[in-house]
């Protein structure tokens, strides 16, 4: 009995340890590289690709209505982000993972969020910035030349702050 736990123990922190040890968080692509290029119809009719965000520094915010995390970040995504750089060569976009606009308006009309929502229907903008089988809640901060300077995974504070820092050294620049 004692041996099966300490060998279970032993299987459980090397789990834990090569979680941490994974630098990608799921994603494809790095700091330091040129983004993905992008071309995405949006929930208002309209139309968003990289040659509009040239010139801008953006916000890939990547949701979807099932996952509790997105709620939870977009209003503050809203508050702290979108309200206070929307006046700025600024934009930020939140691209919902494979879902119909009968499923995103509801969402976005409970979350509260002004911003502008593209719709990523088959999955394959994702799949340019992450590893298969990636979880969403991500933010990918791009400069005026479409370099990626920033990226999250989930929400936690102390990260989002650290995001918002590099949105407003790079709109200072």
């Amino acid at each position: 009995m004692r041996k099966t736990i300490i060998l279970a123990v032993l299987l459980i922190s090397s789990q834990i340890i090569f979680a941490q040890e994974d630098s990608s968080r799921g994603y494809r692509v790095k700091v330091g590289e040129q983004a993905p290029n992008i071309d995405m119809q949006l929930l208002n009719g309209g139309k968003i690709t990289s040659k509009d965000l040239k010139g801008k520094v953006a916000v890939l915010q990547f949701t979807a209505s099932w996952c509790s995390v997105c709620r939870k970040e977009m209003p503050h995504l809203e508050k702290e982000v979108w309200q206070r750089f929307k006046n700025d060569d600024f934009i930020l976009i939140a691209v919902d993972l494979q879902e119909k606009p009968e499923k995103i308006k509801p969402f976005i009309t409970k979350t509260g969020i002004t911003y502008p929502v593209a719709m990523d229907s088959d999955g394959s903008h994702f799949a340019k910035f992450t590893l298969p089988k990636a979880g969403v809640t991500r933010n990918i901060v791009i400069d005026r030349n479409g370099k990626i300077i920033f990226l999250s995974r989930l929400y936690d504070e102390v990260e989002f702050n650290n995001m918002i820092k590099v949105i407003e050294k790079e709109l200072n620049k």
